[in-house]
Order: C-alpha cells, then sequence, then structure tokens
C-alpha cells in the first residue's frame, strides 16, 4: 500500500508502540464492532425482545492501581456497562388454525427456506479484498459475503489455469501479501465476540424460561451483573492462561521488555506446528526485506516458525499487513531535492525496483552515472539509477532490535548473529552498569522504549529526590514521582530505579531522572567492558571454556542482585480442620526457628540460610487406635475426644537459597485462607560454572578464576581479565568480535565511545579494518605506547605469562570486548544427591532438581562406560545407585564401618519389573542351569 507524507516517520521509531496501538484499538474499535455484532433476541412469539447498544458502552477506571493489584495478588480489571433495552407485550391474541390450511403452512415454508435453504458465506473485509485482488473484480468493500459473481470468477480462473490461458501468476503461500498478522487486538476481540456469544445463549435461556412461566422479565433478570462478569471473566482468564500465544512477560532485561512485545508466530490455534512445518515455510523469503528479521528466530523445534519485526516496519492495523518504509526516487522528488517517505505494503513493492541502502553508489556524487542492485519481483538486479523507484532509508533496516544491536554484525556469519540477539536477551542486569565503548547508536532508543527509566514530561524544578520518590515542582505544583525499589521481575532479576538529578537543578522536558535496571546515561548497558585476550592458557580455555581474573569477583564487576518468591497457603484438611501457621512447631531444633516472629513468620531483614524455617505451619492429623496410648484411649472413651497429633509442613528454604529477606506479604481473605509471600534479596558473585557471552555469539562457561598476579598481563603491566579460545574464531567465522576488542581498546585508551552503523563498507573498501587501525594508531600516539599499534602485528601485542615473567612466543590479540553475564548460573543449575526419592514402580531415583532427583545414565553413557572397560563402576551406577533395594540399604553401613561392599547375586527391581510385565502377557521367563558332564538340566525360577 502506498502511501504519500512524512506523517509520523521519525530517524528511529518507536519499539514499543506497535502493541500500545493494537490495545487502543481494541479498546476503540474492537468492542464498538464486537458490540453491533449481538444480535437482537427475540422469544418464538415475538412478545420480548433484547437488544444491545454498542454506542453506549462507558469502561470505567480500574478500581485499583497496577501496583496494588500485584501486591495483594488481584486482578486489574476495568467494569464494563452496556446500554440495553428490553420490549415485553402482554398483548398475545388466540386465534384457532385449521392444520391442513396453507394459510399455516406457508409462513412456515418460507421460515424453514429462510433459515436453512439461503445460507450466506462470509467472506470478512479482509477475504473481499483478497478475492477482489485475486480475481480482479470491483465489489465493495462493504459487501462482505460471497456471491455469484465471485464463484464464476473463481471458476473461469480455475479454467484459465487448467488450459493456461491468459497471464496466470501462481499463488505463493509463504508471501508476506498471502498473509496478515492477527495483532493483540484481533484476539482479544476474538475473545470478547466468544464472551457475547455465551452471553446471547444464556440470554435465550433466560428469554424461554419466562416464556414458560409467563412472568414479566426485567433486563436485570435477563442479564444479571454476575453471570455476566462470570463469563467474561473465565473467557479471559483461559486465554490468558491458557491459549498459546499466551505468554507471561518476559523482563529479564530491558531489552528482553521491548523484544518480547515485537514478536510475530506461526504457531498457535490455527496455525503451523513444530514438528510438521516444512522447511518452505520456515526459510527466509524476500517478501520478509525490511519487515521481518531474516536473522532473529528462535533456536530448535521451532526455527523460522517464530521472528521478529524489523526496526522501522509497522503494521496496518487495517489490513493487518506488514508495511516498511522507503525513499521515493521520482522526478518529483528530485525537483524539490526532498526525499518523500513512502510505506510499501507486501503486495506493493513486488511493482517498483528498490534499490538497497548500503550501496557505495548511492552515496556518490553523480548518482546518474551509476549502477546500483536493485531489488525487482524477488529477484536481485544491477540497474542504472534512473530506472530506480524507490530506495531503502537505512543500511540495516531489515534487521530487528536485537540484530540491530551487534557492531560489526557484517563480519559475522548469520548462525552466531542469531545466537547473539538471542542471548542478548538473557543478560542479567548487573550491580553496576556500564554502557558499551562500541556500540551501534540504537542503545538509547532501546532504552527508551522499555520505559525502565524515569522521563521528566514537563519543564521544573526539583525539590528533593531520595531511595523511593523524585519531588519535581512545575508550573507551582508539587508532582510526587515513585520509584521502584528492589522489585522482583519475572525472571527473579532485580528492578531498580536510581535517581541521577540533584536537588535544586533545573530539568527540562525528556530529560532522564532516575536510571533504570541496565542503563547508564539513557543507554542500554547489559554488560562490562573488560580486557580479553585470545590465547591458550593451560588447556582452561578449551571448547569454550573461559579463564576470568579474581578481579571480576572482589572488584563486583559482575555481580547481580536477584530476587527470589517463596509462598505458602493454609488449607482446610479432609478432616475439616485447618491449618495452622505458628512458631510453636515441636521437634525443631531452636537454630531453624532463629529467625521466626511471634506469627510464625519470618522477620524483615533476617539472613536465612539453606534449610531455615520461613514460615513455620502445622498441618493436623487424626491419629490412628492403634497408635493410641493408654490415657488417649481412656479420654476417647469417656469424653468422646479425638487425639490428634499435627505433621510439621513449614516453609523452608530450598537449596541455593540464602539470602536476606526484603519483603514478607500476608494476604488473609477469610480466617482459614491465609497466603504468605516471603521475597529473598540474593547477591551474587561471578563464579564457575556461570555463563558468559558476547555480542557475537561467542559464548562460554567460567572454568577457572585465576589470581590477578597469575593472570597473562600486557607490556604497562595491566593484567587481563578474561582469556578466550582463538580456536572459536575463525571455524564459527564471527570476526566481528576482533573488531569490536581492538576498537574498544583503542577507544578506553582515548576516552571515547563509538557508535558506528552496520554495513560502514558502504562508504569505502575495508572501512572496518582502516577505521580500527587508524584508532589504533590514534591511541598510540596519544598515550606514547609503541605496543597499542605495532605494523608488524597491528591489532595484535606481547604479553607476559604472570606466573614467571616471561613473554609469550607469539604476540597476542588484547582489546576491550563488552561481555555479558548470562541469566544460565550456576546456582540454580548445580545439584548433588546422596539419597532421595525413589520411584515407586522402578524404585529407580526420580530425576529432575526439584524432586532432588539423580543423574540420568541413560543407554549411550553406558556404551561410554563400557568403552573404558570399567565393569566396577557400572555395576555401582546399574545397581548400588540405583534399584536394588537390598543393595543400595548395607551400601551405607559397609561405608561407614571400612567393610566390604557385599555383591549381591539377585536381580535389581527394574528387572524384576519387567518379569511382571512379561508375567502380565502370559510369559514366564525362566533360566536353565546345564550341567557340562552329563547336560542335565536344573530348572530354577526366576
Amino acid at each position: 500500500m502506498l502511501r504519500n507524507g512524512n506523517e509520523g516517520m521519525s530517524t528511529i521509531p518507536g519499539f514499543s508502540q506497535i502493541q500500545f496501538e493494537g490495545f487502543c484499538r481494541f479498546i476503540n474499535q474492537g468492542l464498538a464492532e464486537e458490540l453491533e455484532k449481538f444480535p437482537t433476541i427475540k422469544d418464538p412469539d415475538h412478545e420480548i425482545s433484547f437488544q444491545l447498544f454498542a454506542k453506549g458502552y462507558q469502561l470505567l477506571e480500574p478500581s485499583i492501581k497496577e501496583r496494588d493489584a500485584v501486591y495483594e495478588s488481584l486482578t486489574y480489571s476495568s467494569e464494563l456497562y452496556v446500554s440495553a433495552r428490553l420490549i415485553f407485550g402482554f398483548d398475545v391474541q388466540k386465534q384457532t388454525i385449521s392444520v391442513g390450511t396453507w394459510y399455516f403452512r406457508n409462513p412456515y415454508v418460507r421460515n424453514y427456506k429462510r433459515n436453512f435453504f439461503q445460507q450466506k458465506c462470509e467472506l470478512g473485509r479482509i477475504g473481499r479484498r483478497n478475492m477482489n485482488r485475486r480475481l480482479n473484480l470491483d465489489i465493495p468493500q462493504n459487501s462482505t459475503f460471497l456471491l455469484p459473481r465471485d464463484v464464476l470468477a473463481a471458476t473461469d480462473h480455475l479454467i484459465g489455469m487448467k488450459f493456461e490461458t491468459g497471464i496466470l501468476d501462481d499463488d505463493d503461500m509463504n508471501h508476506l501479501k498471502n498473509k496478515r498478522i492477527r495483532s493483540v487486538a484481533d484476539l482479544l476481540q476474538d475473545q470478547f465476540g466468544l464472551a457475547l456469544g455465551r452471553l446471547q445463549h444464556a440470554v435465550q435461556k433466560t428469554i424461554r424460561r419466562v416464556f414458560i412461566r409467563q412472568s414479566k422479565p426485567t433486563p436485570q433478570t435477563l442479564v444479571t451483573p454476575t453471570s455476566t462478569s462470570i463469563l467474561l471473566i473465565t473467557t479471559y482468564e483461559t486465554f490468558f492462561g491458557t491459549y498459546p500465544l499466551s505468554q507471561v512477560f518476559d523482563q529479564t532485561n530491558p531489552l528482553t521488555q521491548t523484544v518480547h512485545g515485537r514478536k510475530v508466530s506461526c504457531l498457535g490455534p490455527g496455525g503451523l506446528t513444530g514438528r510438521t512445518a516444512s522447511f518452505r515455510s520456515r526459510d527466509i523469503h524476500p517478501s520478509h526485506y525490511g519487515r521481518i528479521c531474516p536473522i532473529d528466530t528462535s533456536e530448535g523445534i521451532n526455527v523460522g516458525l517464530t521472528g521478529s519485526l524489523a526496526i522501522h516496519a509497522r503494521i496496518d492495523h487495517w489490513w493487518g499487513s506488514v508495511e516498511s518504509p522507503f525513499y521515493e526516487i521520482s522526478e518529483k522528488a528530485k525537483k524539490k531535492k526532498e526525499r518523500q517517505v513512502v510505506y510499501l505494503s507486501p503486495n506493493r513493492d513486488e511493482y517498483y525496483m528498490i534499490a538497497a541502502g548500503n550501496s557505495l553508489s548511492l552515496n556518490r556524487g553523480i548518482q546518474e552515472e551509476q549502477v546500483v542492485p536493485a531489488r525487482y519481483r524477488q529477484e536481485f538486479l544491477t540497474i542504472a539509477w534512473e530506472q530506480i523507484h524507490v530506495r531503502s532509508i537505512f543500511p540495516f533496516q531489515y534487521f530487528s532490535i536485537g540484530g540491530s544491536l551487534i557492531p560489526f554484525i557484517e563480519h559475522n556469519d548469520a548462525n552466531r548473529a542469531l545466537m547473539s540477539s538471542n542471548m542478548q536477551r538473557q543478560a542479567v542486569p548487573l550491580s553496576r552498569s556500564e554502557k558499551c565503548i562500541v556500540g551501534t547508536g540504537l542503545e538509547r532508543q532501546t532504552a527508551l522504549d522499555s520505559r525502565v527509566s524515569v522521563i521528566a514530561e514537563r519543564e521544573g524544578k526539583i525539590i528533593s529526590t531520595n531511595s523511593h520518590k523524585i519531588l519535581l515542582s512545575s508550573s507551582g505544583k508539587t508532582i510526587s514521582i515513585p520509584l521502584v525499589t528492589h522489585r522482583r521481575s519475572n525472571k527473579n532479576t532485580c528492578m531498580h530505579q536510581k535517581p541521577r538529578v540533584p536537588r535544586g537543578k533545573s530539568i527540562k522536558k525528556g530529560q532522564i531522572l532516575a536510571e533504570g535496571a541496565a542503563t547508564v546515561g539513557g543507554e542500554l548497558a547489559l554488560g562490562k567492558n573488560v580486557l580479553v585476550a585470545y590465547m591458550p592458557w593451560e588447556g582452561y580455555n578449551f571448547e569454550d571454556a573461559v579463564l576470568i581474573s579474581e578481579r571480576l569477583v572482589y572488584e563486583d564487576i559482575y555481580t547481580s542482585f536477584h530476587i527470589r518468591k517463596y509462598e505458602i497457603q493454609t488449607d482446610t484438611t479432609s478432616q475439616g480442620s485447618a491449618e495452622k501457621i505458628t512458631k510453636e512447631i515441636p521437634h525443631l531444633e531452636e537454630h531453624l526457628l532463629r529467625n521466626l516472629d511471634r506469627n510464625g513468620v519470618v522477620k524483615l531483614g533476617s539472613w536465612v540460610e539453606t534449610g531455615d524455617i520461613l514460615v513455620g505451619k502445622l498441618t493436623p492429623q487424626i491419629a490412628s487406635e492403634s497408635s493410641y496410648i493408654a490415657e488417649a484411649g481412656l479420654l476417647r472413651a469417656i469424653f468422646g475426644l479425638e487425639v490428634s497429633t499435627s505433621k510439621e509442613t513449614s516453609l523452608k528454604l530450598p537449596i541455593g537459597g540464602r539470602g536476606r529477606v526484603i519483603d514478607v506479604k500476608w494476604i488473609q481473605r477469610d480466617p482459614l485462607d491465609i497466603m504468605v509471600r516471603v521475597y529473598i534479596l540474593q547477591k551474587r558473585e561471578i563464579k564457575v560454572g556461570d555463563k558468559v557471552a558476547g555480542r557475537h555469539g561467542n559464548k562460554g562457561i567460567i572454568s577457572k578464576i585465576l589470581p590477578r598476579q597469575d593472570m597473562p598481563y600486557l607490556q604497562d603491566g595491566t593484567p587481563v581479565d578474561m582469556v578466550f579460545n582463538p580456536l572459536g574464531v575463525p571455524s564459527r567465522m564471527n570476526v566481528g568480535q576482533i573488531f569490536e576488542s581492538s576498537l574498544g581498546l583503542a577507544g578506553d585508551l582515548l576516552k571515547k565511545h563509538y557508535r558506528i552503523a552496520p554495513f560502514d563498507e558502504r562508504y569505502e573498501q575495508e572501512a572496518s579494518r582502516k577505521l580500527v587501525f587508524s584508532e589504533l594508531y590514534e591511541a598510540s600516539k596519544q598515550t606514547k605506547n609503541p605496543w597499542v599499534f605495532e605494523p608488524e602485528y597491528p591489532g595484535k601485542s606481547r604479553i607476559f605469562d604472570g606466573r614467571t615473567g616471561d613473554p609469550f612466543e607469539q604476540p597476542v590479540l588484547i582489546g576491550k570486548s563488552y561481555i555479558l553475564k548470562l541469566i544460565h548460573q550456576v546456582d540454580e543449575k548445580i545439584h548433588g544427591r546422596s539419597t532421595g526419592p525413589y520411584s515407586l514402580v522402578t524404585q529407580q531415583p526420580v530425576r529432575g532438581r526439584a524432586k532432588q532427583g539423580g543423574q540420568r545414565i541413560g543407554e549411550m553413557e553406558v556404551w561410554a562406560l563400557e568403552g573404558f572397560g570399567v565393569a566396577h563402576i557400572l555395576q555401582e551406577i546399574l545397581t548400588y545407585k540405583s534399584d536394588h533395594l537390598i543393595a543400595r540399604q548395607e551400601i551405607l553401613n559397609a561405608t561407614i564401618w571400612g567393610k566390604r561392599v557385599p555383591n549381591h547375586e539377585d536381580p535389581p527391581e527394574s528387572f524384576r519389573v519387567l518379569v511382571r510385565e512379561l508375567r502380565s502377557l502370559a510369559l514366564e521367563l525362566n533360566h536353565f542351569l546345564v550341567s557340562q558332564k552329563n547336560f542335565q538340566v536344573n530348572r530354577e525360577e526366576v
């Protein structure tokens, strides 16, 4: 769809605007459209008529604030009021009619013909548009039903395809012109229509009941507020809770919050599935250019089925098509010397010759003599400049936000760029954030659209600031701006806002008042700039392992805060007894109860360790008669009193949950229904087993933390912070990290920050290499350190072994890279098991860290151990540590007393299960002992 004008166009669009506009469209249009579809409901005699008025609906403001709803576990909702009309007449005329007369039969024949033989097929506005476009029809758009003219045109088209007459194009089901985006507004509107359909059936049932009883109806009896609320609430609860496309908002970092709202998916009801989707439906299509990112997609079974919108793409909310902006190149635009921006839909850009925005010739002085690459009808051509119709507005407008934040992405393999765009969304906000030295320029817009920072909405003067609020004086009014302090996100990360304006400072509209998590100076700051070296070191960085300095631990370089939530709820037992929250819990050590207050709930500010009681709870149990002591039996016989015993069911802190209690919520809806939530703040330094990654798909696991004096150091004595494996660069083809690290070193020495748009080769050949070498040379000259840029091996330097002081044999690439700490942390993954629960059927340990399960030794693992001939280890794993009931009971005693572990000849429990399964199939499993002397058989049953 071609549009003229630059309305709404900016250099960088608002990334979070799509979801906001979609929801506003549902509120302003979707509700009215569904209410208009609600039919007039009548009884069989047309005496009762019920009707809703779509134009008179009112949507009230929520009664509570969003923050209070989250705190009190209430539904954040608005009340919807719709005007209704009920017509009821008591004038009923009776008439005796002969059954066989035509007077009786003719109206019923017409009624049956109208209801059953005159069916209508609704196309909808999208179907009518596609039908007109495909069959070259000129039927008005408001005619949304299938007409005989449509059937004739479709038949004529099929006959033409059969006999190959005329110009016929095959339909491409993967072309975006044959697809549309179903936004959040469309999904919410469908659910509202479903709720109104259920309301219609409920009103019809009520009218039938009124008609049978001959009672007088009222609007209140037909539509009760309770029943209507239940219908709407249950419909939307089912939608938000179980709908496949309804996901929990990802709040790992500000980038994740922005990107999650720009996801598009082919999955869900009526869509594709990950197991049946073909390769063609997953592949990149030429119509995706400037609309859907060719890089940013999920990894695994859903690859290619979920994507992300390009940074400049917008959705046409009327048709649902994805549009991309281009600069119009026409004689009119050339005369005005203005660049007119047009938005093209996928079905229109095939008729235009589109020049790429990253072409060298577009920036030359004499463009008329240049030959440029262009796109026309899904083909790449090389044509003269004067034949171009439109051109791209941005060198990387076809990338998503994640891909646009990768510097030097043009030097990386697409697979590694995909990993990088996904891993940036897994970065944990650090306690001391730092913006990158080398960036792309979109960091500020991404942080702004995530809304984690507080922006001044008007001019004024700061009255006071603290950690909870900022007081602003503007136009004679005092405005209080609340700040988020240590709030838990959906991914257990810490959301915190820090004021950045002093008292008495005058501010302007749009100025940053407070920084959010992972933002510095209004820019996105997900990681830290650390000094890295690409070299092997004693095998500790083999296969993507990373060696780090202890400076990163002691100086809290990669320290992050996490908030864990633990909750417990009281209930009523099957005997009718209520559970009780108390501090008086028998048979528990006083040390475990030290942090509880008199109500049995942990105190604020307490430091808790693994196994400590957070909330004390007792569950009453009725003792069996066999367990009665003599006195209890006497009480039961004389007074009829039941002796009750209580089971301790307290909330305990699980493994790896140590930290500081920062909040406790006591939610009590009635005396027997109590919920207690405990929030614990954890401080996590970087440690062995944590996962780190760069912005080029270069990820690794921390293998060793070296003392800073043992780390390799530069010629000025600076020790290196991280050591990466150099073999991870050429095979992965992500050379962008080399450019970033070298340019980052120059920027650190020159105290400069670089914002480099990808595809800088559009300016000149080898532009990236020339820029990096020139900045390194400038840094070497200004700092008077010749080792920064050595012409023999530019970018590399001679460094020294920290243990011996000797220089390494070969020069090593060193630089400042922007490294992220990912949410995959060892504290949430490491697990050990000595004893624990077993499966009831096979008597093998259960699986899973949450269930205190064991490590699975499968078929391939057994093969690997067999290859080494470790018979005793195999026997230990498959019997003592698994399902040999007798052996695993005796092995603990033998280990403690230093005895020899007994070797039992009876089979393990899983073998017995197999035998029982065969017996259930009428197959008896026996084994026989055959004598070698006389070949006699001794039969022994298993």
